[in-house]
């Protein structure tokens, strides 16, 4: 995505577009990343000539290098189910209250913790390079760990903005095999001559640094594959409760705190339209808005997780609750759509309890923005307005603080979110 601000605003432009196929060797999941790389070189030579590039991806995941900086092999992807038989072995060394209050993580089976346990190969390496990280290596030849996506580790301390000693020799990890942390906004080095900023390098945190909000009392939700419920805070929120409640507290840009849960998003409708073979939803979704509310499921069963047969699995969750069980990909589909809707209420009910703070507003950002029966569903459900867009918020958060980085943009995050909101197409949907 290309970004070009002006004084009379902000435009995105797609450069190029790419797949990004896991591929599964020898019973284990994998990222292609010298595919995805490909890609990246494709199109920073589509994008033609730029003033700064910044690189944000999605949590959790790395490449090993050794110590001629060579990739030891295709990164396992968070969906392998490798950690499994590590999780009990982590925990047995640091309980999860113990580590929930120096990390603020919610336990998730694919915590880079788990897998650095789970990894033979992390006994070779020299270093340890988140995915956004791995790629800015590859772009300028210099080693760093962005900030933001560090936070989602479970090694980090949210409260000091460092590694977490104690957790690392507990669980013993050599936190020498990642390179010195580094800010968003930071520079990294240069592509060909052209500055390699650090971003939000974790997908979420640009996103939540483009949402277009007025005022502090707001609700987000980042949905895409994934949904992203929370809260932006000043400090993390480290109870017993909150971990009860499987909260995260993760780095945000300018100091800030994405308390947040992880709600399984689109991939639930994503997964179903696959098996039936139907890559437009936008007959599924007229149809599913004319029918009532049925059957709802629960949206974070970890049944839900793997890739395969989506609508069996949603069959039989239905069935073993006395629910209707859909029977047509619409009610499936509506089906979805409603207990999505009940996780995001959920969610923010929680962390409006946990975190003391007020919600007068839900803003949706990401491409679920652009799905209108979610989206008033969501309305309906969590009695507030939901303010829908912008769809690209990644990319837009992204682009924005390399311009302040860069020096053609300055102000904090509110006046980010004021640009966005004079330039960037939103629909507000009230509550029924």
């Amino acid at each position: 995505m290309v970004g070009e601000l002006s004084p009379t605003g902000l435009e995105l432009t797609e450069a190029h577009r790419f797949p990004n196929r896991p591929v599964r060797v020898g019973g284990t999941l994998h990222w292609d990343v010298l595919a995805l790389y490909q890609g990246v070189l494709d199109g920073l030579r589509e994008a033609g000539d730029v003033d700064a590039i910044g690189i944000d991806s999605w949590a959790v995941d790395y490449g090993l290098l050794d110590a001629d900086g060579a990739l030891l092999g295709n990164p396992v992807h968070y969906r392998d189910d490798r950690t499994e038989r590590v999780i009990g072995e982590v925990l047995a060394k640091i309980p999860a209250e113990q580590l929930y209050a120096r990390t603020g993580i919610q336990f998730l089976p694919f915590n880079t913790i788990f897998q650095l346990t789970a990894d033979p190969r992390a006994r070779l390496a020299e270093r340890t390079l988140l995915i956004p990280d791995l790629i800015s290596y590859w772009l300028t030849g210099t080693a760093g760990t962005e900030l933001t996506n560090a936070s989602t580790t479970a090694l980090l301390d949210p409260r000091t903005g460092h590694w977490s000693q104690e957790v690392a020799d507990r669980v013993g990890i050599d936190l020498g095999l990642f390179p010195p942390l580094r800010k968003p906004g930071e520079h990294t080095g240069c592509h060909e001559r052209i500055p390699v900023y650090a971003v939000g390098s974790h997908d979420t945190a640009s996103a939540v640094a483009a949402i277009p909000a007025e005022g502090g009392n707001f609700a987000y939700i980042s949905s895409g594959t994934w949904s992203l419920v929370g809260l932006e805070l000043d400090a993390p929120v480290l109870t017993g409760e909150s971990r009860a409640a499987n909260f995260t507290n993760e780095v945000g840009i300018d100091g800030t705190i994405r308390y947040l849960r992880n709600v399984t998003g689109l991939w639930l409708l994503q997964e179903c339209q696959r098996e039936w073979g139907i890559s437009d939803v936008t007959g599924l979704l007229a149809e599913a808005a004319t029918l009532p509310r049925q059957a709802v499921i629960d949206a974070n069963d970890p049944r839900f997780l793997p890739p395969g047969d989506m609508p069996a699995r949603i069959a039989a969750a239905c069935a073993e609750t006395g629910q209707p069980v859909p029977s047509r990909p619409a009610e499936f589909t509506r089906c979805v759509l409603d207990s999505l809707a009940d996780a995001y209420r959920q969610a923010i009910e929680d962390a409006v309890r946990l975190s003391g703070r007020s919600v007068d507003v839900v803003h949706v950002v990401g491409g679920g923005s652009r799905n209108e029966l979610l989206c008033q569903l969501t309305a309906d459900v969590c009695g507030r307005p939901v303010v829908a867009g912008p769809v690209e918020a990644t990319a837009l958060g992204n682009v924005l603080v390399q311009a302040r980085a860069h020096g053609s943009f300055s102000g904090d995050r509110h006046i980010m979110r004021e640009l966005l909101r004079r330039t960037q197409r939103l629909r507000t949907y009230q509550p029924r």
